[in-house]
């Protein structure tokens, strides 16, 4: 299990080569939800996302021969923009591979920012692919199986626990689950008394599947959410959720949408369905808990182009 020590060391080493993004109240998303809400705003990170911290904090950790042959990362979006540009800032070559289901944006992102870029068709084969160059000899940048990427990512969190006002429960995206471990571990820390809940989409419920089996296992993908499509979870991120994490909601693919949608008109910020997510699970949160509840939502990336959410919003009726 990841502690608030190797979060610190994380803090201590991505200084400087990230953002310590904006914890805000938002009066426009306290109204609609009707309690008060403060969100992290990660979409203001570099990279846009907060991908950007646990790759920094990865590619710091290693060492010169690690460095000299190359690193390589499976991605849907997110995690391969970030380390395509912070490899890039510290001189390190990448491979990056998609499933070509990953936004032509992310696509281009890594590639302009000068790693190479192989694309698959599915997950499933992208983790295989991204295995094989492994094991020929380039150095992996796992996006949640990893300590180093964890503690990176649990930074937020110590953010989070120094910058907001009183919360009482706090929303966080599952993918794989490395974001959600690493503020875990650092609010429990920090903020023993807060409960955290994790929101995934139906069709990428690798961890809501996880616990329900009693440990990791494969899953069918079928969100359009690719920025949380992991094909299964990892026994690390497994076991942090499964100790520090309330419960994990699953809402469906038109209702995150529609959170970005609710974001982009009362809180003014302009995010990607992996964040839109947040906005129907925390009225559960807030009919389940009642009155007194106050919320904390990390809004984790903004990577989604304005065609990319108007076209999921006329798929689903929203227009």
């Amino acid at each position: 299990m990841i502690g608030i020590s190797e979060i610190e060391t994380a803090a201590e080493r991505i200084a400087g080569h990230v953002v310590r993004t904006p914890s805000v109240p938002s009066p426009g998303l306290t109204e609609l939800l009707g309690a008060p809400v403060t969100a992290k705003l990660e979409l203001l990170q570099r990279t846009g996302s907060f991908k950007a911290r646990g790759a920094t904090a990865k590619l710091l950790s290693l060492g010169a021969a690690e460095r000299a042959a190359g690193v390589v990362a499976v991605s849907g979006g997110n995690h391969g923009i970030a380390l395509a540009v912070m490899a890039a800032a510290l001189h390190v070559k990448a491979t990056v591979v998609m499933p070509r289901s990953a936004p032509a944006r992310s696509v281009a992102l890594a590639e302009e920012a000068g790693a190479s870029v192989r694309l698959t068709d599915g997950m499933d084969e992208a983790f295989a692919t991204a295995t094989r160059l492994r094991d020929e000899g380039l150095t992996l940048v796992h996006p949640f199986d990893d300590p180093v990427v964890i503690a990176g990512q649990g930074t937020v969190g110590l953010e989070f626990a120094a910058d907001a006002g009183e919360l009482t429960d706090v929303l966080v995206s599952i993918g794989g689950g490395g974001l959600i471990s690493g503020v875990a571990a650092a609010l429990r820390a920090l903020r023993p008394g807060v409960r955290i809940w994790g929101v995934e989409t139906e069709g990428a419920q690798a961890m809501s599947e996880a616990l329900a089996a009693g440990g990791p296992v494969p899953v069918a993908l079928s969100s359009i959410v690719t920025t949380l499509s992991a094909p299964a979870v990892s026994r690390l991120t497994y076991d942090h959720v499964s100790a520090l994490v309330h419960e994990v909601l699953v809402v469906p693919d038109r209702e995150a949408v529609r959170g970005c949608l609710d974001l982009a008109e009362h809180a003014k910020v302009w995010t990607e369905p992996a964040a839109g997510c947040l906005l129907p699970a925390a009225r559960q949160v807030r009919e389940r808990i009642g009155p007194d509840v106050r919320l904390g939502l990390v809004v984790c990336g903004g990577n989604a182009t304005t065609a990319d959410v108007m076209s999921w919003a006329g798929r689903f009726g929203l227009r």
